[in-house]
Order: structure tokens, then sequence, then C-alpha cells
């Protein structure tokens, strides 16, 4: 099954470490149900734009992965996916995150799970936004865009109240759940949503938790002026930082990671959640 991996923080910083861990869960091993080599990428945005980088290859043997995490610019939002090929080939419009414009900011979407009968089903017809790709994610992600233009266009000048996008993608969520596992991460450059739903789990029965949370905190102590914990790096202007994970399951074993509760939708930026 798919790996997803979120990082928001208070302040711009260096995330290579946690893809790289994330990389790691893409390579070959004996049970095939964990075995994603299909394709890899990972979307960061500076402001409202963000840049996109992906290759559909395994992401465990990538010299592009290598590079990123030496030199992916400071970001203060982070999402990457790593895949398991379930529809659509192995190709680079069928391989996540997917990027679309909407209202002159980028909104960014990757997906865990499998909907067999998504694409056939009236109920998620396609209207303006339409898929590059096979996938039944990217198909889901136009639909999602399809039900925020009017909010998005209607408030060209400001943005539609967090509320009435959370609504959206609360209500988006619930039907999606209907079809297959729906775990999903979604960004339009401001906020970002993660929804919890169901994936394949260690004993290959398919049931929660879909996704995993973790808070940090990072102080700087003495005279230091930069540190790295976790791979995270702090740059001097910055005496602490606020770090907000989700992933699909945890990158680290000596932190104290919390299921996120099934159907449960997730709301943060810069770093903090937002509680609705």
């Amino acid at each position: 099954m798919c790996e997803l991996l979120t990082i928001s923080s208070q302040y711009p910083a260096n995330m290579g470490f946690s893809l790289s861990r994330l990389a790691s869960h893409s390579q070959y091993c004996d049970n095939e149900i964990f075995s994603n080599p299909d394709g890899w990428g990972v979307a960061y945005y500076q402001g409202n734009d963000v840049t996109l980088l992906r290759e559909p290859q395994s992401a465990n043997n990538s010299e592009l992965v290598r590079f990123i995490e030496k030199h992916i610019p400071a970001t203060d939002l982070l999402i990457s996916h790593i895949r398991k090929a379930t529809q659509g080939n192995r190709s680079l419009n069928n391989t996540q995150p997917f990027i679309r414009e909407l209202a002159g900011r980028m909104h960014v979407f990757a997906h865990n799970g499998d909907f067999p009968d998504i694409k056939k089903s009236s109920e998620f017809s396609l209207q303006h936004f339409h898929t590059i790709g096979e996938t039944d994610s990217e198909h889901a992600f136009c639909y999602l865009l399809d039900q925020l233009k009017l909010p998005w266009l209607k408030h060209l000048h400001r943005s539609p109240s967090i509320r009435q996008r959370f609504d959206l993608i609360s209500q988006f969520a619930e039907k999606l759940r209907q079809y297959g596992p729906a775990n999903f991460v979604y960004s339009d450059s401001e906020v970002c949503f993660a929804h919890a739903h169901k994936r394949i789990q260690e004993d290959c029965e398919i049931k929660p938790p879909g996704l995993y949370l973790l808070n940090r905190d990072c102080e700087m102590k003495g005279t230091e002026t930069n540190i790295n914990e976790h791979g995270i790096n702090i740059q001097k202007i910055q005496k602490k930082q606020q770090i907000f994970i989700v992933a699909s399951v945890p990158l680290t074993a000596d932190e104290k990671w919390q299921a996120v509760d099934e159907g449960e939708v997730l709301v943060f930026s810069k770093g903090k959640r937002i509680n609705l």
C-alpha cells in the first residue's frame, strides 16, 4: 500500500531526513503488501506556489531523492507520497502528489488507498477538472476541486473560511470512505487537511489506523545556531520551532506518535493544529 508524509512547520525548515525514512518503505521485501516500488513524489511550498518532483520508480534507489535530502530548499509545508500501483501503469502522469491551480493558488493532493469503482460512479462525475493519468486518486482529487471551485472563485480576493473548507472536505471524505480506504492529504497552500481512514496493517488486515501524527517542539540550547533533530534543521534566526507531522506509519521509534481516529479530518497550518 502507498505511504504518505506531510510536515508542517512554524518556520521554513529542511525536511530531508523524514523523506528518507519514508523512502525506505518502498524497498522490496518478503511481503509484497509492504513493497512500494512504483513511484515517489514530493511537493514543497514556498508561499502560494509549489515545487513538485516525481519519478515513476522506487524512491529507495533514487539518486534524485538523495539529492533532495541534501539540497531541498527550506519550506514550511511538504507533502510526499510513495506509490504502490493499484490503478494505472507505472508512469509519471500516475505518480503522486497531484497538483492543480485554482483561484491563484497551487492545490496539492496525495492519497493512500484504492477506489476500484469511483470512476464509474455518477456520484463522482467530473465537471471542470479532469485527470491527466489513469488513477482513482487523481479522479478523486479532480472531484474535490470541482466541489471547491465555486467557494474559491466566489472569494477570489479573500479565501473562503477555514470552516467552509473543512465542511466541504469532511463531506468529500465521508463519500470517499464508501468506496475504499481513503487516507489522504490535501493543501490549498494556506491550510493543510489530513483524513485518516484505514490501511493494510502488519497482520494483513485492512483496518485503522490509517495515519499517525506527531507534534514536535524544537528549541535552541545555549549558543547553538543550528541543530538537527531527527533530520529537521532549525536555522539560527529561529529560537524555537513547532513541527506537525502526519505519516502512514511512525517514522521514529523514540517519539510518541498518535494514531489518528478513523474518519477524523486534521487541520493544520504553520506547524500548528487548528481545532474546529
